[in-house]
């Protein structure tokens, strides 16, 4: 069994949740954005977060991934602390995501994109490979290679040379995805992915969730505001209302809670 293989097996026979949060508070000023919310997420899961806007939830991406950090409370990742660990800490922890409004690098090619999210992984780092000196330059076609194969997987690879600034908006969306994938993550956060797409894109994209999710054996965190998605596609969902957890369970159970009916789904 090699490193990578006997990693995927740890995680696998652990005991302990993929995610935890316990009692996690964010404040800003006077506004509590995220006030003492507490959920595990499992290996394999897909897991949902929805609420009305302001509910809180792109917060909470921003306080498991470090972007922020929580007034009280504990983020912890398979069982060990992360809150007050910096972002480039969590993700080579495995963590990584997209965000609402895309971050692209606009003025880099879709392989420069993806290429650049693999040099967290790589001995020469990310500044020897972009100067291509040893001894990047043959790690540096590994990662190439590797980024290919992740815009091939997001039906990008025949624009890999294309400035990413001059994308569509859907194709911008899966090359954050490939990029976030680049990271080699445990945990795959998406904030908003089916933003902006058609009902049949919306399809695809549910279908593209599963594939990656049992290609990769990721667990996924989404935020999604389009209901029938996450109903169909997450296996347990978290609903946030003004900062506060107030259903938690799988799709039927939290389409049915009178909490959530009220304050996000609305009567028939």
């Amino acid at each position: 069994m090699n490193q990578s293989e006997h990693n995927l097996e740890s995680i696998k026979t652990s005991n302990y949740p993929m995610l935890e949060a316990r009692e996690l508070t964010r404040r800003f000023g006077g506004l509590i954005a995220v006030n003492q919310v507490s959920f595990t997420v499992s290996q394999g899961e897909i897991f949902g977060l929805i609420g009305p806007n302001g509910a809180g939830k792109t917060t909470l991406f921003n306080l498991v991934t470090g972007l922020i950090q929580p007034s009280s409370g504990q983020m912890l990742h398979r069982n060990e602390k992360i809150s007050r660990q910096r972002p480039y800490q969590i993700a080579t922890r495995g963590i990584a995501r997209t965000f609402q409004n895309i971050r692209l690098f606009g003025n880099l090619t879709a392989l420069e994109n993806v290429t650049i999210a693999q040099h967290i992984h790589t001995r020469s780092g990310l500044f020897n490979g972009v100067l291509g000196l040893p001894p990047a330059n043959q790690e540096e076609r590994i990662t190439q290679q590797k980024a290919l194969e992740l815009l091939d997987l997001v039906g990008l690879s025949d624009r890999s040379q294309e400035q990413a600034q001059n994308f569509a908006y859907g194709d911008q969306r899966r090359l954050e995805i490939a990029r976030a994938l680049a990271l080699a993550p445990q945990v795959l956060l998406l904030d908003e992915p089916a933003a902006g797409m058609n009902p049949n894109e919306k399809q695809q994209l549910s279908e593209f969730i599963r594939q990656i999710r049992d290609q990769f054996n990721l667990t996924i965190l989404l935020i999604e505001h389009h209901v029938p998605l996450v109903m169909g596609l997450c296996d347990r969902i978290a609903v946030l209302d003004f900062g506060q957890l107030i259903a938690l369970g799988d799709p039927a159970k939290v389409r049915n809670d009178p909490a959530v009916i009220e304050a996000y789904l609305g009567g028939e």
